[in-house]
């Protein structure tokens, strides 16, 4: 029997592990605390597109997929039509405006909601000055972005907890989704994300869903450790509206 996914799927446990084993390994010990599972690229050879469809289709999860995928429009829609086919709900692309779109033709007829990666919460302005971005704030650089993808179709945008304020203020953004990683409870270690912010401030700025990887499956108990994040979430109530 599936397991029943709780009604908060505002978290998103990242199961960034190296194979699918070790992944529905974590999830079983997590059990019914979390509903809501990123399975990204660094997995994929190691079974995540089974792990994926498994967790979906035999325990009622809700699958993001986080590939990032880039590349021309007509291979874009391919691999989009192609990963529709089983029932998954978050996928993410470049924010590139034509990668947007042809991913949207792509998921015609499903479910799949095409979120576009704006600038990775890893990079900072130095990072961006090396791989010969223009000028700008970051923050600036972010919005300017998500204000494009989401102008191109894309169902939400992939951002940090620190641009979610300003990208949920645009008009282009009513409606959309905010999903944003980077997102480090009080007492845990930033890692290598540089743009992050505590799970209650990032929904308070306006972000849907957060991702946590580390914190919770690093956890002695990540079941406890899941259950203390979603207990430090604000009321669903008192989200910002979307519009």
């Amino acid at each position: 029997m599936p397991d029943h996914a709780p009604n908060d799927d505002r978290l998103i446990v990242a199961l960034d592990v190296p194979n699918a084993v070790a992944g529905l390994n974590l999830v079983e010990r997590i059990g019914p605390a979390v509903g809501f599972y990123k399975i990204g690229l660094g997995m994929l050879t190691g079974g995540g597109m089974g792990l994926a469809i498994e967790l979906k289709q035999q325990h009622g999860k809700r699958i993001f997929l986080d590939l990032k995928l880039f590349d021309i429009s007509a291979t874009i829609e391919s691999a989009v039509r192609g990963l529709a086919q089983f029932d998954l709900d978050f996928l993410t692309v470049h924010g590139d405006p034509h990668v947007v779109r042809a991913a949207r033709i792509g998921a015609e007829n499903s479910d799949l909601k095409i979120l576009a990666v704006t600038i990775l919460t890893s990079l900072e302005r130095a990072d961006l000055d090396e791989c010969l971005m223009r000028q700008g704030t970051l923050p600036d650089l972010v919005v300017d972005r998500a204000a494009r993808a989401l102008d191109a179709g894309a169902h939400g945008v992939i951002a940090s907890p620190q641009e979610a304020a300003a990208i949920r203020a645009l008009p282009e953004a009513a409606g959309k989704l905010i999903v944003t990683p980077g997102v480090r409870p009080t007492s845990a270690a930033s890692d290598d994300q540089k743009r992050i912010a505590t799970p209650a401030q990032a929904l308070h700025d306006g972000a849907d869903h957060i991702v946590i990887g580390r914190p919770i499956w690093r956890a002695s108990n990540p079941a406890q450790a899941a259950r203390s994040v979603l207990d430090s979430l604000p009321s669903p109530k008192s989200r910002l509206p979307k519009s």
